[in-house]
């Protein structure tokens, strides 16, 4: 700065000595709005340069915090990792302890598997026995089936007899019941007949008598008409 006002004094006493005192004051202020241009450009460029130093330390700052916090999502995530290899470690010796569980259930198994089939092959020989006898049973069964069913047509066939000749007793019985039936029915009717020929008669007879009543009784009002008519006559 020193420097500087050393050249300004020098600069403004050369611009006395050659220009016209008026020409020179207007030159001095020219020059001194210069320097105050300059001085002013200088310090807007300083305020600028302080400005983009505080956005670029806001800017570092930033990026700085983005880092950390990406570092701490990094480590996070790297805890995380390492929490699940952790979790896979425990899941890994769970699955092998079950691996081992299911190898010595499967040896179980076999193992049982194998017994079911020894005891299978007994039951079937069992059931193949049970299948002998049984036929055998069944084959007796039919042949005692045949023989009762002999028995029982042949004891159908006797009863078919016993019952066919009772019914021709019972036809003959039948039969004489209806010819005594029938001769008792004649023998009604008979009597019947004779009884209203017999009636018949006795009605005849009633008429006959009620006739020859009304006769006489028709003579004797004749006679008496007569015997009046008479004395009339005389009278």
């Amino acid at each position: 700065m020193k420097k500087k006002k050393k050249r300004k004094i020098k600069n403004q006493g050369l611009i006395k000595g050659i220009f016209p005192k008026s020409l020179g004051k207007a030159y001095i202020d020219f020059k001194k709005q210069q320097e105050a241009n300059k001085l002013k450009k200088i310090k807007l460029e300083e305020r600028e340069e302080a400005k983009r130093l505080v956005q670029e330390r806001k800017d570092l700052r930033a990026r700085e915090e983005k880092i950390e916090k990406e570092e701490d999502r990094i480590k996070l995530k790297e805890e995380e990792l390492a929490q699940k290899e952790r979790d896979l470690k425990i899941k890994d010796e769970e699955q092998r302890k079950k691996d081992e569980d299911l190898r010595l259930k499967d040896t179980d198994l076999r193992r049982k598997d194998k017994d079911q089939l020894q005891k299978d092959n007994l039951i079937k020989l069992k059931e193949e026995e049970q299948k002998r006898k049984d036929i055998d049973l069944k084959v007796r069964e039919e042949e005692q089936k045949q023989k009762e069913q002999k028995e029982r047509k042949r004891k159908k066939s006797e009863e078919q007899k016993i019952k066919l000749e009772e019914q021709k007793i019972k036809d003959i019985e039948m039969q004489k019941l209806k010819e005594w039936e029938l001769k008792f029915d004649e023998d009604k009717k008979r009597k019947e007949n004779k009884e209203r020929l017999k009636d018949e008669q006795i009605r005849l007879k009633d008429l006959e008598i009620q006739r020859l009543k009304e006769q006489e009784m028709q003579q004797f009002k004749e006679e008496l008409i007569q015997e009046q008519v008479k004395k009339d006559e005389l009278n």
